[in-house]
């Protein structure tokens, strides 16, 4: 749904159209999206129209980043592990 509404404003009903699950479950799932302040929805007429806050996942996004250099050491760490007992094992 995020990557959807990336693209710009959707209703409910275009929003769980492609989706596996019902046009309620979709309805839920939105509520949830909007509730963690991803998705903002507004009512024109009838109709509830979607629109992506993109706010908190630039924030989750720089929050990641900040510890993004300590993940690559632990990985490159892990990777000598796993090589030198590939290594270890040929021998």
């Amino acid at each position: 749904m995020l990557t959807r509404l990336a693209s710009g404003e959707c209703t409910v009903s275009e929003l769980a159209e492609p989706l596996p699950m019902s046009l309620a479950a979709a309805s839920k799932h939105i509520k949830v999206l909007e509730k963690s302040g991803l998705v903002r929805r507004s009512i024109r007429w009838r109709t509830h129209v979607c629109s992506l806050n993109p706010a908190p996942l630039a924030a989750a996004q720089k929050w990641l980043s900040f510890y993004e250099i300590f993940w690559n050491e632990r990985f490159d760490a892990l990777e000598e592990l796993f090589r030198a007992k590939k290594k270890k094992k040929k021998q």
